[in-house]
């Protein structure tokens, strides 16, 4: 199974003693997705909500932290997943249908992924 988060982001340089210019710049992050069922898991109900990161400064942080640099802007681009991650996903979704206060499965992928899966055969 292979699936990851995919988000741009964009940071800031400014270094201490030195110049930079541009001081700005844009790049794609992903996020590796757990396998569903396990910890971790959960990140796309934890951070999304309809296609769009839900506490973008809370997101910019976790970021910052992940990247060592300072995350000033970020946006949700989509999950990016083979089949097989996709059918455990809506498998692991299916079991625990209470915790996405949805009334099926594709209703609580929509809610926190809006139409942002991308599935890549091969």
């Amino acid at each position: 199974m292979d699936a990851a988060y995919v988000f741009a982001v964009t940071f800031r340089l400014d270094p201490d003693g030195a110049a930079v210019d541009p001081g700005r710049f844009e790049t794609t992050m992903e996020v590796p997705a757990s396998e569903p069922g396990t910890d971790g898991w959960l990140f796309f109900r934890d951070r999304l909500w309809r296609g769009e990161i839900g506490d973008e400064p809370s997101f910019r942080t976790l970021a910052s932290d992940r990247l060592g640099v300072e995350v000033v802007g970020a946006s949700f681009r989509e999950l990016r997943t083979d089949r097989e991650h996709l059918d455990a996903l809506r498998a692991a979704i299916a079991a625990n249908l209470a915790r996405f206060n949805a009334d099926s499965v594709d209703d609580a992928l929509r809610k926190y992924l809006g139409s942002s899966v991308h599935v890549r055969e091969g």
